[in-house]
């Protein structure tokens, strides 16, 4: 069989984008039992276009939890192509640096937790985290401890797809057939209260989770270990948020080991919880902090990991820190960075965060009296319905009848929302409006009455 050469000319309808698409593109989490296709084409704040003109509200911040300041930003685009013009690319290895990206690590040095003004740059999450762990195994081997080589991280958790980033990544699919993967890491129990009953028996969820952790270090000794990471809210798990003495309490743990804490804020920073870094709120005390996605709003591909001077100076004696990406620190990004946390800042986003928060649970109050709906979490511009089977015994429901549920929603009423295992979820540019909100939340409730009862 011989294919026909494509050339844009000859490119006329969404049924041959969608052709193209199913015959050349391989995508992120992609199954072969999923074979329509949604091409989006363009977007203006929390609204986007399909190629078949259709208007779809994006309840998803692009999908991935991302765009803060909105689609179709022209700000940002003339910064683009201004610094492109000035300076497109140039490494910056070694000694050489760009005027933007030392502008924006000392921005974010300012806003950064406590003690965190050293900032390596990256392409986005999943380098941030493999940068981490490298950052926190070097620094012990630096410091005269080179057993320190475990990380300890969480089931549920969501840390990347990188071998290093995705075997800290809770969920087994991302590690189950991919050959070995990356050793010494240990998952612990994550503080999911919805589920305490049956993860924790009648203890005290913290004190539960802080004996497993003191057990672990102790099991694989305390000298042997690196670091701990962690999300100050579990994103990908259903946004579930510890209890107010977990973060602290796990603080205190670690660091009567001499073990390093990095806070995995690439969902959280930025305002998507109302606040710049959840990590503070949450009293973390992180000595690493790994972003991405909010940094930009998805306008370009960049990351930073952030970390204490002594970190960095242990990292970068002696033979240095051979570690880096071609992209990392790359002007163009930096310059959209720079220009993307002053909107956020500008428009107050971080204080709109709180207010979309709190019109979610206004809206998606009527769920509670669902038998499919199992629990709402909403923190911040984020929030969870985890849908059950059995409201009785909390039996999760099938991932299939999950994403049945989000097309239906998008179909019916042209609202974007993500299956994330048996979750929707909800994370929207930080610009959405009340209005858009209230679309949103009575598109779902409508979906979940109609087909989820």
């Amino acid at each position: 069989m011989t294919n026909t050469p494509w050339t844009p000319e000859k490119l006329a309808s969404a049924a041959e984008l969608a052709d193209l698409d199913r015959r050349h593109v391989v995508h992120p989490h992609e199954s072969s039992g999923a074979p329509e296709r949604v091409v989006i084409v363009r977007g203006k704040g929390s609204t986007v276009w399909d190629a078949e003109g259709t208007e779809l509200l994006d309840a998803t911040g692009g999908g991935l939890w991302n765009s803060h300041v909105g689609h179709g930003r022209r700000e940002l685009a003339e910064i683009m192509a201004k610094q492109v013009e000035e300076l497109e690319y140039f490494t910056t290895f070694h000694e050489f640096g760009n005027d933007k990206t030392i502008r924006l690590a000392a921005r974010l040095a300012e806003h950064a937790p406590a003690g965190l003004n050293k900032v390596f740059f990256t392409s986005g999450g999943s380098e941030s985290v493999d940068t981490a762990i490298k950052a926190a195994r070097l620094f012990h081997v630096r410091s005269g401890e080179p057993d320190r080589t475990w990380i300890i991280s969480r089931s549920a958790s969501y840390h990347g797809c990188t071998y290093g980033s995705g075997t800290l990544t809770g969920f087994e699919p991302m590690q189950i057939g991919v050959g070995p993967n990356l050793p010494h890491v240990e998952k612990l129990s994550p503080p999911y209260l919805y589920r305490a009953g049956e993860l924790y028996g009648d203890q005290d969820p913290t004190d539960f989770l802080i004996a497993e952790l003191e057990q672990t270090i102790a099991r694989l000794g305390p000298g042997n270990v690196a670091a701990m990471i962690g999300e100050p809210v579990m994103a990908g798990g259903g946004v579930l948020t510890p209890p107010p003495d977990y973060w602290p309490r796990v603080r205190e743990v670690l660091s009567s080991h001499g073990i390093l804490l990095i806070a995995d804020e690439v969902v959280t920073a930025f305002g998507r919880t109302g606040v710049w870094f959840d990590s503070v709120q949450r009293e973390m005390e992180p000595d690493l902090v790994t972003t991405a996605k909010g940094i930009t709003s998805g306008y370009f591909a960049l990351g930073a990991v952030l970390m204490s001077d002594e970190i960095a100076e242990a990292i970068t004696a002696d033979m240095g820190f051979f570690h880096g990406h071609t992209y990392s620190g790359h002007p163009v990004g930096a310059a959209v960075a720079l220009a993307n946390l002053d909107i956020i800042e500008g428009e107050g986003l971080a204080a709109n965060a709180l207010s979309i928060g709190d019109w979610f649970r206004a809206g998606l109050a009527p769920l509670a009296d669902l038998p499919s709906v199992g629990d709402v979490r909403v923190e911040g511009a984020m929030a969870a319905i985890e849908l059950v089977a059995d409201r009785g015994s909390r039996a999760p429901m099938d991932i299939p009848a999950v994403f049945g549920l989000a097309d239906e929603i998008r179909k019916h009423h042209g609202v974007i929302v993500r299956p994330y295992g048996n979750n929707i979820i909800l994370s929207p540019p930080l610009v959405m409006t009340q209005v858009e909100t209230e679309v949103t939340t009575k598109s779902i409730v409508e979906v979940l009455s109609r087909t989820g009862s």
